[in-house]
């Protein structure tokens, strides 16, 4: 029942935006209409005339005022106009930060240290991307739909280039083929490009991979062809190259993978965990965030907690992997037994109060998620890089953890009570974070590149202006344009008040004549009595 009122307080604003646009359009047609009609009696000519006069002394004060700026800026290093805007505007009409403001900012713990600009809005692999044969592919095959982008695309080709053929001075014939088919946007120039590698050289292991992601259209089919090339990265490890060392961890990690997809979770998990203990300086490759989901398929929650424990650190980067899996954790030990009604009378016990802070905590990293945990928003495929606090990134975490949530009881509704109390501890989540840095303003342009144009793109915070906000400007115009035309036309404007008038109360008249033909005339009388 509540989600239906939300879906319907949602469609009713919506209806309410979007009538609002054309409104403003009729609006201005009006005014356009009445400008031209009235151009005559109001000697509108003459007002422009002096009008001109005006701004041609207001041309005088920019120019000192140009000079004024000129100097500031020579003696400070900054902009008067900027400085005012930044300081004082910004924080009352909700302003973003500009994407090239470098200056100091507060951490968590209260010490100053410089904001990283570029890094804010840094793009990462996503680690539970998907295989394009098997799964991308179909979508395509069954919707029409592209789920991928070709930013995101050329990312990939990128990293492959740079993970797989290592230094390009040293490339054998083989591997300058792939480096090529890795850069084609055409998927089957690429599959001709990788078997042409292989017909070079049979142990060309990048070429199976290739292989695997994208001609292979099962899973079972892509585990066959990273096993071949498994077994030929392990025999090019006597080189002790870290182009070797690169592909075998990748190839392991989509091994793992398979196994996974394939209902083989334990063995997922074995492989993940010796791989994590082989390559433990790999960790930016986020395995551990795989791992995690393994795990929760088998319920194993004091593995996942474990898990938590070593790299929920304050000192490595946070994902919405992490601080969400925190949160379900410490929801699933109280949402079955939880209750909003109990909970406003009685006060939130120590547990409940773990649980709502770790929400609030993870709601504050990335605030587009619990839309997509609760089906407020339709979720598409995962992009194959995700930007962190994102829109990206909140698809791609509910694309594979939505089942979690699902099989702690009472965990999506602990959710749905509790989520947007995160919003009042940080009112204005660009300038100050509460437990992590402002949100970046970069990311709804960096999520529009990464997802698919079909996709509404969830922005946070959402920039528009109040309804009341937009009705005052409305009701204070027309209230300004009555009082002109009343003073300029006040006999023909007390016309038209009279008819207005009288034809508004109409209806009314219309009703007490009729109330009068049905009761009797002594009644009134009496009525009038009294």
């Amino acid at each position: 029942c509540a989600t239906s009122s939300l879906g319907f307080t949602e469609k009713l604003k919506s209806w309410l935006s979007w009538s609002w646009t054309y409104i403003c359009f009729i609006w201005f047609g009006m005014v356009l209409i009445m400008i031209y009609v009235l151009w005559s009696p109001l000697k509108l000519q003459e007002t422009l005339k002096s009008l001109s006069l005006c701004i041609t002394s207001f041309k005088a004060y920019s120019r000192l005022f140009q000079i004024f700026e000129w100097w500031y800026f020579r003696k400070y290093g900054t902009s008067f106009i900027e400085q005012v805007s930044v300081s004082h505007l910004r924080p009352l009409l909700g302003g973003v930060e500009s994407s090239s403001t470098t200056g100091l900012f507060s951490s968590v713990n209260g010490e100053t240290e410089p904001r990283p600009s570029v890094s804010e809005c840094k793009v990462w692999r996503n680690p539970l991307n998907l295989f394009r044969g098997a799964e991308y592919s179909r979508y395509t095959w069954v919707t029409g739909k592209e789920p991928l982008t070709y930013y995101d695309m050329n990312l990939s080709a990128q990293d492959h280039q740079t993970f797989f053929t290592g230094d390009t001075q040293q490339l054998r014939p083989e591997d300058a083929v792939m480096q090529k088919a890795w850069r084609e946007r055409n998927p089957q120039a690429r599959i001709r490009a990788a078997y042409q590698a292989i017909e070079m050289n049979h142990e060309c292991a990048a070429a199976y991979v290739l292989l695997a992601e994208e001609e292979a259209t099962t899973i079972t089919e892509a585990e066959r062809l990273f096993k071949q090339a498994l077994r030929i990265g392990k025999n090019g490890l006597k080189y002790n190259t870290g182009k070797d060392i690169n592909l075998l961890v990748y190839i392991k990690r989509r091994l793992a993978m398979c196994a996974r997809k394939l209902g083989r979770i334990k063995e997922a998990v074995k492989m993940m965990r010796d791989l994590m203990k082989e390559f433990p300086l790999l960790g930016m490759l986020n395995i551990h965030e795989n791992l995690l989901e393994a795990l929760l398929e088998l319920q194993a929650y004091a593995d996942v907690q474990a898990v938590l424990a070593k790299y929920d650190d304050i000192s490595l980067p946070k994902s919405a992997t992490i601080c969400y899996t925190s949160a379900l954790l410490k929801a699933r030990a109280v949402s079955d037994k939880f209750s909003p009604e109990a909970a406003s009378r009685r006060g939130l016990s120590t547990a409940e109060m773990n649980a709502v802070e770790a929400i609030h905590r993870a709601v504050e990293f990335n605030p587009h998620v619990p839309k997509y945990l609760l089906e407020m928003k339709s979720l598409i495929l995962p992009p194959e890089h995700i930007l962190k606090r994102g829109d990206s990134e909140a698809v791609a975490y509910a694309f594979f953890h939505l089942q979690h949530w699902k099989r702690a009881e009472g965990a999506l509704n602990l959710l749905h009570c509790t989520w947007e109390g995160t919003f009042r501890i940080i009112p204005y989540p660009l300038e100050k974070g509460h437990l992590f840095y402002p949100y970046p303003g970069c990311t709804e342009t960096a999520d529009r590149e990464l997802l698919p144009s079909f996709h509404e793109v969830s922005v946070y915070p959402k920039k528009e202006l109040p309804f009341f906000i937009l009705f005052t400007a409305g009701l204070c115009s027309f209230t300004a344009m009555l009082a002109m035309l009343t003073h300029q036309f006040p006999e023909l404007m007390g016309v038209f008040a009279k008819a207005f008038f009288s034809t508004l109360f109409a209806p009314l008249g219309f009703f007490a004549d009729k109330m009068e033909s049905f009761m009797p005339s002594s009644f009134w009388h009496q009525l009038t009595r009294i």
